[in-house]
């Protein structure tokens, strides 16, 4: 990807492990992409997504990125750096950081990190319509059924 080409454009930047696609991602990253030109979605680590999700991920996290990148909506799609997500900042350069209503990260956290890297950056927490549909929810409601999860 030439992110240069790309710096004329207002860049989103959202993230997540994505390892069931299910209509609360199309929600979050459809807001996502509202807030600019371009959505850039970064795809948890397996290590990362094991940590987050307690389990492994169902899709390793290349199947997980090329899930991402065939939705419509998404621009690119890229897994993300496993020691520090800010070297993902970085490369991407966003000017909005889109955080789902459910991701653990703190806004002051994402702003200090950005800061320090020397990136101006606009965070936002998005809401969502339905907080039911996640894969939380999933997991809890069908897991017996889908992937004996």
């Amino acid at each position: 990807m030439d992110w240069k080409k790309l710096s004329s454009k207002k860049i989103v930047l959202a993230g997540g492990v994505f390892d069931i696609i299910h209509p609360g991602h199309i929600h979050t990253l459809n807001a996502a992409k509202a807030l600019g030109d371009v959505l850039v979605v970064v795809i948890a680590t397996d290590k990362i997504a094991k940590k987050m999700k307690k389990r492994q991920p169902l899709h390793n996290q290349e199947l997980r990125c090329e899930l991402v990148n065939s939705l419509s909506i998404v621009d690119v799609a890229i897994v993300g750096n496993e020691d520090d997500i800010f070297e993902t900042v970085k490369l991407v350069k966003p000017n909005v950081i889109a955080l789902g209503y459910d991701q653990i990260h703190q806004e002051k956290f994402i702003s200090d990190g950005c800061k320090r890297i020397n990136l101006d950056v606009k965070i936002v927490r998005l809401q969502s319509p339905a907080p039911k549909l996640s894969s939380s929810y999933i997991k809890k409601e069908y897991g017996k059924d889908i992937h004996d999860l």
